[in-house]
C-alpha cells in the first residue's frame, strides 16, 4: 500500500505514486464536468481513479485511499465484488436492456419478486427507477393517484420532517427540511409541503396529531426516513418515533411512506429498517417504502419504489385512468437488475449482517476519544454509520487532511461520519476511525 501525502488542497493531484502528472483524459474532461454539490471555482480539483478493489480507491498518481463512504453509501458489498461482476458479464451477453413498456425479463421479475419477499407486512409490488430522488417521486405521485382512483379529492400534500432529506428533483426538494440550506434557494418554485417536528415525545406528537386533525382531508401522506435522516446530517431516533406515525397515520386515514434509500440493505443493521425489531430494524410496516443507493451494491443505478396491496389496490381497476402513468426510460435495466439480484445473493450467502454488528462494535470504541475533543457536539454510532458532530466545519480543509492520511471521508455540513463497505478489512476500519481522531484531534 502507498503512504499518505502531505500535501495541502492544492497539492491533491501530486503524490508519491507512479507519476505526478494526471493521465490524459483528466485535462480534457475537467474543462466540461460540472460536479454536484461543488463551487466549481474555488473548490480542490477532483481526485483522478483508475482503479477500485474492495475498500480502496486507487487514484492516477498510484496512492490508494481507504473508501470510508462506499460512494456516498452503496457499495454495500466493497468494490469489483466478483460475484456481481460474473452476473453483469452474462447479463450483458444475454440482454442489457429491454423496456418494461409491455415487455418483462427474467432479471426484473426475480428482483421484485425477492423484494416483496425481503419486506415485512404486504409491500409486495414493486415499481423500478433509475434514481432515490424519482423513487420518492414516484412514490408521493403514486400516494396522490391513490386517493383520486378512490374518489377522494384534495389530498395533495405531504407531511415530512425537520433535518430530513428526499432528494434533489423539485419534487423531493419540497419534503427536505427547508432550513438546511441546500434548498432554500427554490422557495416559490417548489410546492408548498407540510413540514413538522418527528414525534419524539408526548409534545411534539401531540402537536402532529393536531396537524393531522387540522389538515388531514388536505394530506395524502407522511413521509419519513426511518431510524436515520441520512443527508440531513445522519440524525438518529427510534422505533418509537416510527410506531407513533403509523398510529396517527392510521387514525387519520394517511398513508405512510418510508423512505430507505439511504437505510436499505443492511445499513442500520437490519435489511431494512422497517424490518422486524429482533433484527434490529423498527418493525414497523409503511404502506410504501422506497429502496435504492446500495440495491445493487454500487455498481449501476436502480430504484424502486414498493407499494402494499392495499395502495396497489386503488390502480387495479377496468378503468385505464386508473394506471400509474410514469415510466422511467431504463426502469428495471437488466444489467441493473442482475446486479441487485447477485446483490441480494451475497446477503443470503455471506453474513453482512454480522460483519455490520461488527463494524457497530469497532466504531463505537474507536470514535468514543472524539467526545472530549475540543468542538465535538456529539458522537453516534448506528449500525454501519459512525457521526462526529461539530460546532463549525471547515469542510475543505478536512477533506484535505484525510487524503493526507491515505483515506477518503466526506464531511457535510456539520458533521464527520463513516459508512463504510460491509466488507471492510479491520486494519482498514481501524486506518479510518484512527485519521477521524487524529484529524479531529489536531485541526
Amino acid at each position: 500500500m502507498h503512504g499518505p501525502h502531505d500535501g495541502g488542497p492544492n497539492e491533491l493531484l501530486k503524490g508519491g505514486g507512479a507519476s505526478a502528472e494526471p493521465p490524459p483524459w483528466y485535462g480534457a474532461g475537467c474543462s466540461h464536468v460540472w460536479l454536484p454539490y461543488t463551487q466549481m471555482k474555488t473548490s480542490a480539483p477532483p481526485l483522478p481513479v483508475v482503479r477500485t478493489q474492495g475498500s480502496r480507491i486507487e487514484l492516477a498518481d498510484g496512492r490508494e485511499l481507504i473508501d470510508g463512504v462506499a460512494s456516498w453509501w452503496t457499495a454495500c458489498h466493497g468494490y469489483n465484488h466478483p460475484h456481481i461482476r460474473a452476473a453483469l458479464a452474462r447479463q450483458l451477453e444475454i440482454l442489457p436492456h429491454v423496456m418494461l413498456g409491455g415487455l418483462l425479463h427474467e432479471q426484473a421479475a426475480r428482483l421484485a419478486a425477492r423484494l416483496a419477499a425481503l419486506l415485512p407486512g404486504d409491500l409486495d409490488r414493486v415499481f423500478f427507477s433509475d434514481s432515490g430522488s424519482v423513487a420518492v417521486e414516484v412514490a408521493m405521485k403514486m400516494a396522490v393517484q391513490y386517493w383520486i382512483n378512490s374518489g377522494v379529492r384534495g389530498r395533495k400534500k405531504f407531511v415530512a420532517f425537520r433535518g430530513g432529506y428526499h432528494g434533489d428533483t423539485t419534487g423531493t426538494m419540497a419534503v427536505c427540511d427547508p432550513d438546511e440550506g441546500m434548498h432554500r434557494l427554490f422557495k416559490g418554485l417548489l410546492p408548498e409541503q407540510i413540514i413538522a417536528d418527528l414525534p419524539r415525545d408526548e409534545t411534539s406528537s401531540d402537536a402532529l396529531d393536531r396537524l393531522l386533525a387540522e389538515r388531514g382531508d388536505e394530506i395524502a401522506g407522511i413521509l419519513v426516513e426511518p431510524l436515520v435522516q441520512g443527508a440531513g446530517g445522519m440524525l438518529f431516533h427510534d422505533a418509537a418515533v416510527l410506531a407513533r406515525l403509523r398510529a396517527a397515520a392510521d387514525r387519520s386515514g394517511i398513508l405512510l411512506i418510508f423512505d430507505e434509500i439511504f437505510t436499505g440493505f443492511g445499513r442500520t443493521g437490519a435489511m431494512v429498517a422497517c424490518d422486524s425489531a429482533a433484527t434490529g430494524g423498527a418493525g414497523v410496516v409503511p404502506d410504501i417504502v422506497t429502496l435504492g443507493k446500495a440495491l445493487t451494491a454500487g455498481t449501476l443505478p436502480l430504484a424502486a419504489t414498493v407499494a402494499s396491496k392495499k395502495v396497489f389496490d386503488a390502480f387495479w381497476s377496468d378503468d385505464p385512468m386508473h394506471a400509474l402513468m410514469h415510466g422511467p426510460t431504463f426502469m428495471g435495466n437488466a444489467l441493473a437488475c442482475a446486479a441487485a439480484n447477485a446483490s441480494l445473493d451475497l446477503f443470503e450467502r455471506e453474513p453482512r449482517l454480522d460483519q455490520v454488528r461488527a463494524i457497530e462494535a469497532h466504531l463505537t470504541t474507536a470514535l468514543a476519544p472524539c467526545r472530549g475533543l475540543p468542538g465535538v457536539v456529539d458522537v453516534r454510532v448506528r449500525g454501519a454509520i459512525g457521526v462526529v458532530e461539530l460546532d463549525r466545519i471547515d469542510i475543505a480543509a478536512l477533506k484535505a487532511r484525510f487524503v493526507q492520511e491515505g483515506v477518503y471521508v466526506r464531511p457535510f455540513g456539520r458533521i464527520v461520519y463513516l459508512t463504510p463497505a460491509f466488507t471492510i478489512g479491520e486494519a482498514d476500519l481501524a486506518r479510518l476511525t484512527g485519521a477521524i481522531v487524529k484529524v479531529l484531534s489536531t485541526r
